[in-house]
């Protein structure tokens, strides 16, 4: 059976908009009648994924695919790429700037929160060029 798609472009540091989405993916779930306990984990999956494009890269898309038994999550940002992969994936660490912490970001969970929702994630990370994060979902 082939997926309900969506694709995003998601701006850096685009702070208004983030978030955006996420939110049309997870209502787009909800239309679908996928079980609530799957559109929670998915939609923090793809929200953390959505704001470390926004706060952590150049930009980048977000891309959904749904099918009858499960989701999956594509994040691919442009850059900078993640320098530590390990040490990013630790609960409280983080590489966000100063102001974007001020605003309330950047406490160093996305990674971490992303893993814990999924049943599969992988990142392919290019350095300098950027990073690639597939999750999936299964229900």
């Amino acid at each position: 059976m082939k997926p309900y798609t969506m694709d995003f472009d998601v701006k850096a540091r685009d702070f208004s908009s983030a978030g955006e989405s996420s939110s049309k993916f997870r209502k787009t779930l909800l239309m679908l009648s996928i079980p609530s306990d799957i559109v929670r984990r998915a939609s923090i999956a793809a929200y953390e994924a959505e704001m470390n494009i926004v706060i952590h890269s150049y930009g980048g898309k977000m891309h959904f695919e749904i099918y009858s038994d499960k989701i999956v999550i594509i994040a691919d940002d442009t850059g900078p790429g993640i320098k530590d992969l390990e040490l990013a994936m630790k609960e409280g660490y983080s590489t966000a700037p100063k102001e974007v912490i001020e605003m309330g970001f950047g406490a160093g969970m996305g990674l971490p929160n992303m893993k814990r929702n999924v049943d599969n994630m992988e990142v392919v990370n290019h350095d300098e060029s950027g990073t690639k994060i597939v999750m999936t979902i299964n229900f």
